[in-house]
């Protein structure tokens, strides 16, 4: 009886040291392909320009990845859709961002929005279809720390804002400007933690009118998957206006389809807002030229 009791301790022992074994080899596996990631990012094998890997904002995304390289494209296609209870709102865009210098990230989005009663109601009214705008963006990152892994950025972007798509055949298209200058904050946290704030004024003067001012601030933090650019997180959204601070929750994913192709999957959560309920978001990132070596 004894005898037998020894050798189950022994097999479970055994089982055990092997269970760690493995263990520690699937870690020490997950940490060189991190290392190796990171390392393909930032230490290029030909000359470049310093860059810190850092996770992307997949609704509020920036212009260019922080320290962009000259020669860097992306194109972004992206669909989402809010319940604002009484209507839906549908979004939609179309973007191009690209880096003409080193660390300077320039971007082009159209933005459409479209209303729908829900249920076929008609109790209140929507908003009118329009293309929002044409903006036009530029990010400069002025502090690339591969020390500390931080990166900071300034950007402007500028969206001459378009006129109801029911009022495009009148006597303008225009019907005012947005101004909005910010400032970017990024640190990753080892290999895997990636934080960021994104925050700046936001000022809109239609022709005409007094000029209404806001303040937008938004918080992220990313988990990104070892040895690969696939990440999950939170992206907090901040506007205040008015006295008024409205925040919306966005859990988020970003999973690769290819070494130049992803995709974002982005829900909302509203917090303590009435007129608005739980919307969703899906964003399309493809990066012609870019090729993984790892």
């Amino acid at each position: 009886m004894k005898k037998m009791i020894l050798l189950a301790l022994a097999g479970w022992a055994h089982l055990c040291a092997y269970a760690q074994e493995n263990s520690d080899t699937l870690r020490n596996q997950r940490q060189v392909l991190d290392s190796l990631f990171i390392e393909e990012v930032e230490n290029p094998k030909v000359s470049l320009k310093p860059k810190v890997l850092h996770a992307e904002p997949l609704y509020i995304d920036l212009i260019r990845d922080l320290g962009a390289r000259k020669g860097e494209k992306e194109w972004n296609i992206a669909v989402g859709m809010q319940d604002m209870r009484k209507y839906d709102e549908f979004q939609a865009l179309i973007e191009y961002e690209w880096a003409p210098v080193d660390r300077l990230g320039m971007e082009v989005e159209l933005p459409l929005s479209l209303y729908s009663f829900r249920d076929g109601s008609r109790e209140s009214t929507t908003p009118a279809n329009r293309l929002e705008s044409l903006k036009v963006a530029t990010q400069y990152t002025f502090l690339v720390s591969e020390k500390t892994s931080t990166s900071l950025a300034l950007g402007y972007i500028h969206e001459f804002e378009l006129v109801d798509l029911n009022k495009m055949g009148g006597d303008g298209v225009f019907k005012g400007n947005i101004f909005n200058p910010f400032l970017v904050v990024a640190k990753r946290w080892g290999s895997n933690y990636h934080t960021l704030i994104y925050t700046g004024p936001k000022i809109e003067k239609a022709y005409g009118e007094e000029a209404d001012f806001g303040f937008e601030v938004n918080y992220n933090l990313h988990y990104m998957v070892s040895g690969t650019r696939n990440f999950i997180g939170m992206e907090i959204n901040q506007e205040i206006h008015g006295g008024r601070s409205n925040t919306t929750l966005r859990p988020q994913m970003r999973v690769g389809l290819a070494h130049n192709l992803m995709i974002g999957i982005v829900s909302a959560i509203p917090i303590s807002q009435p007129d608005a309920g739980l919307g969703s978001f899906l964003r399309i990132i493809y990066e012609p030229g870019f090729k993984a070596l790892h």
